[in-house]
């Protein structure tokens, strides 16, 4: 059972992570953001319910139980009101982009690894090069995969995966 401090301890937690990614929003990001909360503030209260959240879900081909929306709003639910303002939308927008970035590269890792085994290989990063219309020479693949081995074993696992893909955005410089 959770205590009043336990409870106060959580949500002063969930603010400061909210502030810190309020604060790393760009003002495109805060604006598409904005526009989407306007169309999903149906009755025009300011707050998103979990009713209009679920309307909202299912428009993106989300299927989400009651119980799923619930939890949903309770992740954000800053003042525990139960509807959802700006901030805490903001909030839940860019943890669900988050968790979409963090699938893209997983599904972009199991394109690379054709045989499965966990980690890219010389042989299966430049065959999925070729295949893209790209010419490396043998050379030029090596030297790509050798400035993201960190741990120098000749592939790349996930880990130097996921490193090569956040620099510069996505991809090599």
């Amino acid at each position: 059972m959770s205590t009043p401090s336990t409870v106060m301890r959580t949500r002063n937690e969930m603010f400061m992570e909210s502030l810190q990614i309020i604060s790393q929003l760009s003002h495109q990001e805060i604006d598409e953001f904005q526009e989407a909360f306007l169309l999903f503030d149906k009755d025009k209260s300011g707050t998103i319910s979990t009713a209009e959240l679920g309307i909202a879900m299912r428009s993106l081909g989300q299927n989400p139980t009651e119980q799923e929306m619930l939890e949903l709003v309770n992740e954000v639910d800053l003042d525990g009101n139960g509807q959802i303002e700006f901030p805490e939308f903001c909030v839940m927008m860019k943890r669900i982009m988050k968790e979409t970035d963090e699938e893209m590269i997983r599904e972009a890792f199991r394109v690379f690894d054709k045989d499965g085994n966990g980690v890219i290989t010389a042989q299966e990063f430049r065959f999925f090069m070729v295949h893209m219309g790209m010419q490396f020479s043998e050379q030029e693949v090596d030297e790509m995969i050798s400035d993201v081995d960190y741990d120098g074993n000749g592939a790349i696992d996930y880990e130097e995966f996921v490193k090569m893909m956040s620099i510069n955005g996505h991809g090599f410089e």
